[in-house]
């Protein structure tokens, strides 16, 4: 039975993420197996939660799994750890907007977990005890989440300190750390937030090590551990939905700097569908692996690696060859820019009808969405729950057939034979069958 925490923190830019990974670092380098989590739909941080830990850091999100999978799935990615680190999203109570489903408080309730805040102290002294006293109260429905401890950052003195501390003590919280400000501690970052640590390399390593050496000197780690609570007996998440197909059918994922977004759970299901996953790093690879019958495009940064992309005409082609010769592929965001005929007037595959090209607009948020087209894995009407998150507009050619409406009906995407390419991201956990279906589609090539 692995023990859970929460990290979290009033809002956005407080510095949860320096502190929940240095938590697992510092954890993970005197010996403890920590299994790294990032509530939400954030592809980046777990990236850094991976290099931390050792172990591949996994997402809980209520909204694209629905909330009877959150606590299955934090067993399943926990299993042989001693503790779970749950680093939030956004504030602690902010979700999907309107309702604050998915918010960090609903994860920690959905795992009994209790919650270490994370307080940016510039500019407050006193004032911290109504701060943490209105967030320890607050119930918006779901019952109040237990806010166990916290840990001050970007603290200016050690009298600015002593203020603090007796300021959590008169609402009777501990303060567990406190974190100096610390400005050489600076993660790259870009339009959509930190730079991927695969695209990173060894600075990435560099800024997780400065993480674990700044919460290992400021924060007490085992009065951390020691607030982790043991998540209740239940059900672990298993990928295995159905009896694998036969055949073992190639399934080529693409990987490397320039597609760094996806989920741990997406292979597992490949794979216990039968699938032999081949990862392929399209700046790299010059052919698709032999014996190709479907592949995966997920998200990334390809607009950062345009060069190497267009010049990689062989891998392009033999892409074009597979979607045309009708096997299923599956692209999302920056898989659909992949597919498209050019992106910023660089050559790409395509495979689609459109032309792709970078925004100065950011477009985020959840998306009920309703397949308008079949695909080999997916029938039309299909309702899904995913997410987009890009600065990035296709401008599809007459013609083109549709894959989703959201947003009010509104069309997005492609579907053109096998092929389904679109923004939507959906955590596949929250529909396997439709990973089932994609295997048997390409053992059926």
């Amino acid at each position: 039975m692995v023990a859970a925490l929460v990290v979290a923190a009033p809002a956005s830019g407080s510095g949860k993420t320096t502190v929940a990974t240095g938590i697992m670092a510092a954890l993970a380098r005197r010996g403890t197996a920590v299994a790294p989590f990032k509530v939400g739909p954030d592809y980046i941080d777990p990236g850094y939660h991976t290099l931390a830990a050792g172990r591949a850091g996994r997402n809980l999100d209520p909204v694209l799994v629905g909330e009877d999978r959150i606590a299955p799935l934090l067993r399943h990615g926990a299993v042989g750890a001693q503790v779970a680190v749950v680093e939030g999203v956004m504030g602690l109570f902010d979700g999907r907007v309107g309702d604050g489903h998915g918010s960090t408080a609903h994860v920690a309730r959905l795992l009994g977990a209790p919650v270490l805040l994370v307080v940016d102290a510039r500019g407050q002294s006193r004032s911290l005890a109504a701060l943490l006293h209105g967030f320890r109260c607050f119930d918006p429905g779901g019952g109040p989440v237990e806010i166990a401890g916290v840990v001050l950052n970007r603290v200016g003195s050690p009298r600015h300190e002593a203020v603090l501390r007796a300021a959590a003590e008169e609402v009777g919280l501990a303060v567990l750390g406190a974190l100096p400000r610390h400005d050489g501690l600076v993660v790259p970052s870009r339009h959509l937030g930190l730079v991927p640590a695969a695209e990173h390399g060894a600075a990435a390593r560099a800024a997780v090590d400065a993480m674990a050496a700044l919460v290992a000197a400021h924060v007490d780690l085992d009065a951390v551990a020691a607030l982790a609570r043991p998540v209740a007996p239940g059900p672990v998440w298993d990928p295995v939905v159905a009896a694998p197909v036969a055949g073992e059918p190639v399934v080529a994922v693409a990987g490397g700097a320039a597609f760094t977004f996806g989920y741990a759970e997406h292979i597992e299901l490949l794979t216990a569908a039968g699938a032999r996953v081949v990862v392929v790093d399209p700046l790299r690879d010059e052919e698709l692996p032999e014996g190709c019958a479907g592949l995966v495009l997920g998200g990334g940064f390809p607009e950062e690696h345009l060069g190497e992309l267009s010049a990689n005409a062989s891998l392009r082609a033999a892409v074009a060859a597979l979607a045309g010769s009708g096997a299923p592929v599956l692209a999302e965001c920056g898989g659909l820019l992949y597919l498209c005929a050019d992106l910023d007037g660089a050559p790409m595959c395509g495979v689609l009808a459109g032309s792709a090209s970078m925004t100065g607009r950011l477009t985020l948020g959840y998306r009920a969405a309703v397949a308008l087209s079949a695909t080999p894995w997916r029938p039309a009407g299909a309702r899904v729950a995913g997410h987009e998150f890009h600065h990035c507009a296709v401008t599809p050619r007459a013609g083109a057939t549709p894959a989703w409406a959201w947003r009010g009906g509104e069309p997005e995407g492609f579907v053109a034979g096998g092929v389904q390419a679109s923004f939507l991201h959906i955590h596949p956990a929250g529909d396997p069958d439709a990973v089932t279906a994609f295997v048997a589609a390409a053992a059926a090539r």
